[in-house]
């Protein structure tokens, strides 16, 4: 390879640039989207840990790019690339109301903007789930979104006892964009009792309120795929709803 042919090839390789990581993909959804029929693209790494995640194969970030894989695989291998799953989607145009990008967390993965910009390009809807870890980096992505999904996952002086690491500051610079963006979202919660009391849902929902938040989605507790055995072994129950009643607050549960 030539001089200026390399130059040229590193000026393209950047992070922006790679593919995202995919962990998985849902070829047919209902539920990650409300209202939308979608295909959910799961990417591949998350820098929290949180307790009830059903997820957690999804938690490790890869040490190459799932791009090393060949692109053309049959995706019944489960063994997805981002081209690959941008091959499946051009023959679903006109199927599908959506694709979401979830995770793990897709805000981590440098080539988000670029990848949600290609599936714009093919006529979808975009929709994003998001604990908001990275501010800066759902800024960027925020005016190519058509829906939010935001977690939020606890008073933001306490996340680091339910997502474990330190993150509450950016969290909740990450709901003020999220809610002075204009974008169609959901705030949601997952909630257990030895992860939130009901006195510090009373304290979340004030701070709902206070940042402009009109609705909050508290989601039951899955113990499928769930790995901490401590929440696994106590019944949850129904979150305490009747006690959040906030003006200009609708609280449902899911």
């Amino acid at each position: 390879m030539s001089e200026a042919a390399s130059e040229k090839s590193a000026a393209r390789d950047t992070p922006e640039t790679r593919p995202v990581s995919v962990g998985g993909l849902e070829r047919f959804s209902l539920v990650d989207w409300p209202g939308c029929i979608v295909a959910t693209v799961f990417c591949q790494g998350c820098g929290w840990r949180c307790r009830y995640c059903h997820n957690p194969d999804l938690m490790p970030f890869l040490a190459a790019d799932c791009g090393a894989r060949d692109a053309g695989e049959a995706p019944d291998s489960g063994r997805w690339t981002w081209a690959a799953v941008r091959a499946w989607l051009r023959d679903r145009r006109g199927l599908l109301d959506g694709v979401v990008f979830s995770g793990g967390e897709p805000t981590l993965q440098a080539g988000l903007v670029a990848a949600v910009g290609q599936v714009r390009e093919m006529g979808f809807r975009v929709g994003l789930h998001t604990g908001g870890p990275a501010p800066a980096a759902l800024r960027a992505v925020l005016p190519l979104v058509d829906w939010v999904g935001f977690d939020f996952k606890a008073p933001f002086a306490d996340y680091s006892r339910v997502t474990g690491r330190p993150g509450g500051e950016a969290a909740r610079a990450s709901l003020t964009l999220v809610l002075r963006s204009g974008v169609d979202h959901e705030v949601r919660t997952t909630w257990h009792p030895a992860l939130l009391s009901e006195c510090e849902l009373r304290a979340m929902a004030d701070t709902l309120v206070a940042a402009g938040a009109r609705a909050w989605v508290l989601q039951r507790f899955r113990a499928e795929g769930c790995v901490d055995a401590a929440l696994r072994s106590e019944p949850a129950g129904e979150p305490p709803v009747e006690h959040l009643a906030r003006a200009g607050l609708v609280v449902t549960v899911r």
